[in-house]
């Protein structure tokens, strides 16, 4: 059974699922999965549990909404107290030792409630928002804080002059205890003393005064007579007429109250009453005994008038006033409103003051109607132009004109602070005002009227800079011009044949040849703004179509012949004007090339060898003076034979057996060879005249209207979206002037140039749109605070409006108004604004009332001490009634309205108020009087007649008054004239490059003293409270460099090179001026600029002139042929495009390619055969091999005769690497520097390196070897660069002038700022370092309410009791330094302060006191205020705040009333900014004494009470006998002379200590030190518990020789033993060592000689 119930299945549940429902709130459900499940785990059938068990599977919820958020919060409670976390851990001890505090844990409660009720909720309905806040938190526990008090002060004189006193000697608390701590120790130390025996009786018994009771008032009469008729029966009737004082006084009374009554202020119930006190007479030991035992003297008053206190009464709360937000803003929702209450009764005497009148709330505005808050926000004009600035190393004087600059440059714009929804709120206004006039029957507009304001914003009104909030708009911007990019054109080409102007018109005569050049660099404007490219001859003769000769065939002998005359065929090419071929029949007009006359040398003629090509015209164009010549020269290759004579004919014909003489050319001379004049030939070039003719343009004009388009040019007034202006209006024609001009001569008839090339003059243009000028409204006109002078006059003051110009006029837009500013006068009061209070007369003097008195002497006078009231009114400045609640809250402290006054008695004598003194006529010089009178019965009294009592005049010298004036303080910086400019709150702007140098001041304050050294006024001593002094700011001296030098040769002659140009550093920059380049290894500045240049390999060529006549060496005038020499000039010429021109130095070309200038040959004989000269040498195929050759060829001139063959007509050499055939390759160059538009001062620009083709022996050669291998060009030529762009640093303009620093006194300084709106960039001028400027503010008087001093205790006529003491408010003047207390001065200079003292509004002048009686035991007054300290923990970071306390001691005068003592108290206030003191205990040995000095010592050096840490002092060492007197000795708790730490005892034999030596201590690690070294150190005192000694984990064990009786341990024996056999151990191994060995046998040692030695290699790399 059991085991079936063991085994019994149990049900599961899933955790509950989401809550669902279709209703927010309570309404939801949620569900959860159940099954059934065995006790082990795996789920079974549910038959298998029990069903009545089986847990719901849903349940009712809480279904959260969003808008739960609003009505479901978190409560959060208080957090509780502080509890330790060892209190909380069972089993975990508590330090011993506090250090900071303890760690605590402090716990809150956390639920969520509904906010409208804080009915609880569901925590799930908060946490659906929010998780929920953490319930627990650590906190600190300080540790207990003991009272620390100060040193005693000296003792006081004996209380006595004769018998036994007391002498006695106070501390004072510096730091209450805190937290548990120690309490305060006794605060006085007595001590008595004894002057000696008294002579006389002591005196035993004084009189004493009491206290004044409370304030009452008299009983009325009836009362009394009540009183008085139970005690007696009914009297005599008095006799009519005759009153008793009383009476008599009732009856003045009744008359003054009701001719006052119309005075009466209904604020003040002001009620006469009496007071009493009591007068004993005490014994020394304090007890009471009759008066008569006292000594008989007058008595003092014991009752005296006094006002009833009365407290201050107020009215309910008044409602509350309107939200000050009446509006609805996002930002700030809340506003606040106040409500007032007014006073009824105003407190009198001693009556609690009335609390405060006005209260404050936050609020929101409510109602649906709430218009929305004011917002505002920045606006910017535009922007200005951009303007760029040179960089260093374009500063040039062939580059003075900057109007051309390009680049980056700096543009900067205005801010101003404007209403953003200022159109909005003013048509809200309107629609509310409109609404409330619009009757039913109105419909409403259909379209939304919102839509109508858009078109309405022009410009917003500026307001104050100060109501905009959030981030100011960048006041400068960078800015970039782009640079145009400048036309570039190719050289000129050849002139063109001379054509006609038109191929279609061939009637004209007149005919051009042309020449062109093209554009290599488009220009950004077009290419109209490139120079001209065509061109002009005027020629004759023009044709369109002309022959151009291509080749010319083989000579061709005629009639068959092998060799004689014959001709050669022209092969031509008909060509248009451009040159290109063109279909043959068009130059059918002109005659076809004919047929060339040649020659072919027979074997025995002279061969001459071709003509050279005709050499470069001479000159370009011909003149009556000049003429173009070219020339030719051909050269004798081969002589012709010499002629035989007839009888060698003859002798030939007869042998031969001839019928006739034969035809032998062979036997008679070939054709001859011409002279020398027939090998050159000569011909006229460039026959046309130099008069050569080209159009040329002006410069497009203006952007015109076309008055064909009829579209209209409207102005904008505003600015497109974002800033940008709106594109073109309608399209314009621009206009340029066209002329046909002569080269070198000028402007020329049109009909002069050709009319194909002519340019256009007109082209459209798009109008740019006209730009009004748009300037904001006028601001609201500035405010008028109203000042007044010291007299109270209004001063007058000036107000202003302003407007700034957001958009400048621009293409004819309408301009700027001239008047920005305006100015008016300020409406002003007639009266200052403000309030004051006047009093009225004093009242008659009461008296205390009669029946009170009657008992006093003089009581049946009406006369005596008594009280007088006054009323108190507001009025306004100028006199006229005011609430008091204004002069409350504006005015300055009320005036008293109560005062002490005496009515004099018969005796007394009564005098006049004195007079004003009399007028000085001039300072220092006479005196001046004052005067008073007796009045009444007075005059006859003889007493009253003593001038030496009662003097009637006063006289004293006029005041002296002379004053000096002095400066004081530093110079000011140094101040530029503001130069008229006004500071502006509604726009900020941007400085940029205004004057920060020259002349300008600086100040200096000067004081003013009087003759008694106190300071005054400025005005005085005719100062304007300055010293001014010129002063000169040094200008900023930017880097100078120098022009540009010129640009160095091409460093390469011959492909891609570099030539380099640079700047030198002339003068460095000083003053913060634009600071130089980086500098080289000589520290000057050097700018270089690098660019890639390219040597066109053929631009000097060799050239050669025809090979002279042979010089044939061995000379045979008959056949003139054989071995002989040739030679030639060569000269270095520079290659043009029309061939070689002028001759150069010879290094400028290639010296490897230079033609020889001789050669040694063999002149061909007659009949030989005559090559021309060798062809060039075929190229070499690449790879270079020795299996490849290359060839040259030579076809022969003339053949040879028969038998005789010609030579090689090919010639073959093998391939060579580097000597005749050669690899090519690309080679690329460095990056040039980067280079900008020609006017481009930074920015954007390119960096180029060029591609060179070097020959595999490292020469560089033409890029045509390259090009025509087809290699890779995988190198990007261009890049993009960034020159960075100067910009100069702007500043913003110097604010406004702060208030002075100081209200007052010698030290005050006015600050003015300015910030950086730009900072600098590249080499642009560097902000200055001085951000801001202060100059003294004039001197003026520090004024100041002062108290005196409090009196002595002063008790009427008697020796102790209850008295008053005084202090007076006085005004004092001081310099503001702070040293000194000041100088006394009328009370008038403080009139215009406000009544307080350090802030204190509350003024007090007398105040209750105690004398003490003699013998009594009496409190002192309370001690000045300690110093604020922290309740810390010095180093570790712990504050607990900061406190300060003060105490009151006891006074002891008799040793038997020292029971009666009353105890000592003190009490504290928290303070801000205390100081964290530590505390140590100090020792030290008196002068002139053995006595060991033991004291606890603060760390500002203050010696104290208490604070220092809770181990025990160092004791003084005059407990111990004898006393311990050795160096570094010290008394323990035993009473034995002990070392301090590290330091051992050497006892005498007698057990007495003799020295502290030095030892060390073996301090044996543990397992709480990490460090698990041994180290030796100096020993903590050994006579102390391991627990006193900070900072040490662990046990150290110390080695100590003596035990406490001074005789050696035990261990010590057992060391020396151990010494003693290690002792004898190591003299045996010495002796061992050093004992001489017996020689071995000979053998042995050979045997051993012969043995080898083997090593063992154990790794080690030293082996």
């Amino acid at each position: 059974m059991w085991r079936a119930v063991t085994h019994m299945p149990s049900a599961g549940s899933g955790p509950w699922g989401r809550c669902m429902g279709s209703d927010c709130g309570p309404g939801g459900s949620q569900s959860r999965a159940v099954w059934c499940a065995h006790v082990e785990g795996w789920t079974t059938l549910y038959t298998n549990c029990d069903h009545i068990q089986r847990p719901s599977n849903q349940r009712n919820c809480f279904r959260v909404c969003d808008w739960h958020k609003d009505l479901y919060d978190w409560q959060l409670g208080a957090w509780n107290e502080c509890v330790p976390v060892s209190a909380r851990t069972s089993g975990a001890p508590r330090p011993s030792v506090c250090s900071g505090g303890e760690e605590g844990i402090q716990t809150r409660e956390v639920s969520c409630v509904l906010k409208s009720d804080r009915l609880p909720a569901d925590d799930a309905i908060c946490e659906y928002f929010e998780p929920k806040p953490r319930l627990e938190q650590a906190c600190l526990i300080p540790c207990p804080q003991d009272c620390v008090v100060s040193e005693y002060s000296p003792w006081t004189s004996c209380s006595k002059t004769c018998g036994t006193g007391l002498m006695n000697r106070v501390r004072s608390v510096l730091v209450p205890p805190l937290f548990g701590g120690a309490v305060c120790p006794n605060l006085t130390e007595f001590q008595s003393c004894k002057l000696g025996p008294c002579t006389g009786p002591e005196g035993m018994y004084s009189l004493r005064v009491g206290p004044w009771s409370p304030c009452a008032i008299p009983e009325t009469r009836s009362v009394r007579q009540v009183k008085r008729r139970k005690g007696k029966g009914p009297g005599l009737r008095e006799r009519a007429g005759v009153k008793d004082p009383e009476t008599r006084e009732l009856i003045q009374k009744k008359r003054t109250r009701n001719r006052l009554n119309r005075q009466e202020s209904p604020f003040w119930d002001i009620q006469v009453g009496y007071q009493t006190r009591e007068v004993t007479c005490t014994h020394r030991n304090g007890s009471t005994m009759a008066r008569n035992l006292c000594t008989l003297r007058d008595l003092p008053l014991t009752v005296q008038s006094c006002v009833l206190p009365k407290d201050c009464q107020l009215t309910d709360w008044a409602d509350w006033d309107p939200c000050s937000k009446a509006c609805v803003d996002p930002e700030s929702p809340s506003g606040t409103r106040t409500r007032t209450r007014r006073v009824l009764q105003f407190p009198v005497g001693e009556g609690e003051e009335c609390p405060s009148l006005e209260e404050t709330e936050p609020c929101e505005p409510q109602g649906d109607g709430v218009p929305p808050c004011a917002t505002y926000t920045w606006r910017t004009t535009e922007w200005s132009d951009c303007r760029v600035d040179l960089l260093l190393s374009q500063q040039d004087r062939r580059r003075s004109n900057q109007t051309g600059l390009c680049g980056g440059g700096l543009q900067t714009r205005e801010v101003y602070c404007v209403q953003a929804n200022a159109e909005l709120l003013t048509y809200l206004n309107d629609l509310r005002e409109k609404d409330k006039g619009q009757t039913q029957r109105q419909q409403k507009p259909s379209v939304p009227p919102l839509l109508s304001i858009t078109f309405q914003i022009t410009a917003s009104r500026p307001v104050e800079n100060k109501l905009c909030e959030g981030p100011v708009p960048n006041r400068s911007q960078l800015c970039h011009i782009p640079c145009p990019i400048e036309c570039e054109v190719s050289p000129w080409g050849a002139w063109g044949p001379c054509t006609f102007e038109s191929c279609d018109d061939q009637a004209a005569k007149k005919g051009f040849k042309l020449r062109r050049r093209q554009i290599t660099n488009k220009p950004s404007g077009g290419p109209e703004n490139c120079p001209h490219l065509v061109e002009a001859l005027p020629c004759d003769e023009p044709s369109c179509y002309d022959w151009r000769l291509v080749s010319l065939d083989p000579c061709v002998p005629e009639d068959e012949q092998a060799c004689g005359p014959g001709t050669q065929l022209a092969q031509a090419q008909c060509v248009n004007s451009n040159g290109e071929e063109v279909d043959r029949s068009l130059c059918s007009s002109s005659p076809a090339p004919q047929p060339v006359r040649c020659e072919v040398p027979c074997s025995r003629d002279c061969v001459l060898s071709d003509w050279t090509p005709w050499s470069t015209c001479s000159q370009t164009c011909s003149s009556k003076t000049i003429e173009g010549k070219q020339m030719r020269t051909r050269s004798v290759l081969a002589y012709n034979a010499g002629e035989v004579t007839a009888m060698v004919v003859a002798w030939i014909t007869v042998m031969e057996g001839l019928s006739r003489v034969p035809k032998f050319p062979e036997l008679f001379g070939g054709a001859l060879c011409p002279n020398s004049s027939a090998l050159q030939e000569t011909r006229n070039c460039n026959e046309h005249a130099c008069t050569v003719y080209h159009w040329q343009t002006g410069p497009w004009g203006p952007c015109s209207e076309d008055p064909s388009t009829s579209a209209l040019n409207t102005s904008t007034g505003a600015r497109g979206a974002g800033g940008v202006d709106q594109g073109p209006c309608s399209t314009g024609i621009q206009t340029r002037k066209v002329i046909c001009v002569r080269v070198n001569v000028g402007q020329v008839p049109p009909k002069k140039c050709p009319d194909g090339p002519h340019p256009g003059t007109v082209r459209p243009c798009q109008l740019p749109c006209k730009k009004d000028c748009i300037v904001t409204p006028f601001s609201d006109w500035m405010p008028c605070p109203v000042t007044c002078d010291a007299a109270g006059n209004v001063m007058k003051k000036k107000q202003s409006r302003n407007r700034l110009i957001i958009q400048l006029p621009s293409n004819g837009g309408q301009d700027c108004p001239e008047v920005l500013e305006e100015e008016k006068d300020c409406d002003v009061p007639k009266v200052c604004p403000g309030f004051r209070w006047k009093t009225h007369k004093w009242r008659k003097c009461q008296l205390v009332p009669w029946f009170l008195r009657q008992d006093s002497p003089g009581a049946q006078e009406t006369c005596g001490p008594g009280l007088q009231t006054r009323a108190v009114s507001c009025r306004q400045l100028d006199g006229t009634q005011a609430d008091i609640s204004d002069c409350l809250k504006f005015a300055k402290a009320m005036p008293p309205i109560t005062q002490r006054c005496q009515l004099p008695c018969q005796d007394d004598c009564q005098l006049t108020n004195w007079s004003k003194f009399s007028s000085c006529t001039a300072d220092c010089v006479g005196v001046r009087t004052r005067k008073r009178a007796l009045i009444g019965r007075s005059k006859k009294k003889d007493k009253c007649k003593n001038t030496q009592m009662y003097p009637l005049s006063e006289t004293q010298y006029c005041p002296c008054d002379k004053y000096n004036a002095q400066p004081v303080g530093n110079w000011s910086d140094c101040i530029l004239p503001e130069g008229g400019r006004v500071e502006s709150v509604l726009g900020m702007k941007v400085q940029g490059d205004i004057k920060e140098c020259g002349q300008g001041y600086r100040y200096q304050a000067m004081v003013c003293y009087d003759q008694d050294s106190r300071l005054v006024e400025t005005s005085r001593c005719n100062s304007h409270g300055y010293i001014e002094e010129a002063c000169i700011i040094p200008c900023p001296s930017d880097c100078k460099l120098s022009e540009w030098s010129n640009w160095s040769r091409c460093s390469k002659s011959c492909g891609s090179g570099v030539k380099v140009r640079s700047k030198w550093l002339r003068e460095k920059p000083y003053n913060g001026g634009r600071p130089c380049p980086k500098l080289d290894h000589i520290n000057q500045a050097q700018v270089y600029e690098v660019v890639p240049c390219q040597s066109d390999c053929n631009q000097y060529v060799w050239v050669a002139e025809p090979w002279s006549v042979w010089k044939v060496s061995n000379v045979d005038l008959k056949e003139n042929c054989g071995e002989g020499v040739q030679t030639r000039k060569v000269r270095c010429m520079l290659n043009t495009i029309d061939g070689p021109s002028d001759p150069v130095e010879d290094y400028l070309c290639d010296p490897e390619e230079m033609p020889l200038g001789a050669r040694e040959s063999r002149l061909p004989c007659p009949e030989d055969c005559v090559l021309n000269d060798w062809g060039p040498w075929s190229r070499c195929s690449l790879p270079c091999t020795r299996t490849n050759s290359r060839v040259r060829t030579a076809y022969a001139i003339r053949s040879p005769s028969v038998g005789r063959q010609c030579p090689d007509t090919t010639d073959k050499e093998p391939c060579s690497l580097n000597l005749n055939c050669f690899n090519y390759f690309y080679n690329i160059t460095d990056w040039s520097t980067c280079q900008l538009s020609p006017n481009a001062v930074c920015g954007s620009g390119i960096k180029t390196r060029m591609l060179d083709c070097v020959r595999s022996d490292g020469k560089s050669v033409d890029l045509k070897f390259c090009e025509e291998l087809k290699l890779e060009k995988k190198w990007q030529m261009n890049v993009s660069c960034v020159v960075e762009c100067p910009v100069n640093c702007q500043l913003s303009e110097w604010s406004a002038w702060s208030e002075c620093s100081q209200t007052c006194g010698l030290e005050g300084k006015m600050w003015r700022r300015r910030s950086v709106v730009q900072a600098s960039q590249g080499d642009g001028r560097p902000c200055p370092t001085q951000m801001e400027q202060w100059k003294p503010c004039p001197v003026r008087p520090c004024y100041r309410w002062q108290y005196s001093p409090w009196s002595e205790c002063r008790v009427e006529d008697v020796v102790c009791g209850h008295g008053t003491r005084y202090r007076n408010l006085s005004c004092f003047v001081s310099d503001g330094s702070g040293s000194g207390d000041g100088s006394l001065v009328d009370e008038e200079l403080c009139s215009s302060l406000e009544m307080a003292v350090n802030g204190d509004k509350k003024i007090r002048l007398k105040e209750p006191c105690t004398l003490p009686c003699p013998g009594e035991c009496y409190l002192m007054e309370w001690s000045d205020w300690s110093p604020c300290v922290s309740v810390c923990v010095k180093g570790a970071g712990v504050d607990f705040g900061s406190v300060q306390v003060r105490s009151r001691a006891v006074m002891a005068q008799e040793p038997e009333n020292l029971q009666l003592c009353p105890d000592q108290a003190w009490e504290s206030r928290p303070c801000i900014g205390g100081e964290c003191f530590e505390y140590k205990w100090m020792s030290s040995v008196r002068p002139n004494s053995t006595r060991l000095s033991i004291w606890c010592q603060r760390s500002d050096g203050l010696n104290v009470t208490g604070g220092c840490p809770p181990m025990n002092p160092p004791v003084d060492n005059s407990s111990c006998d004898p006393p311990c007197l050795m160096p570094k000795s010290l008394c323990s708790e035993a009473g034995v002379c002990m070392c301090e730490e590290g330091y051992t005892e050497v006892l005498s034999p007698t057990g007495q200590l003799v020295q502290c030596a030095p030892i060390p201590i073996l301090e044996i690690p543990t397992a709480g030190d990490k460090k698990a070294d041994v180290k030796t150190s100096r020993a903590v005192n050994p006579t102390l518990p391991t627990t006193v000694q900070p900072g040490r984990t662990g046990r150290t064990w110390y080695l100590q020789p003596y035990g406490p009786d001074g005789k050696l341990k035990m261990w010590v024996y057992g060391v020396a033993a151990g010494a003693f056999v290690l002792l004898i151990f190591i003299v045996s191994m010495i002796y061992l060592a050093c004992k001489k060995p017996k020689r071995p046998q000979r053998q042995r040692q050979q045997n051993n000689r012969l043995k080898p030695l083997t090593l063992a290699y154990d790794g080690d790399t030293d082996m």
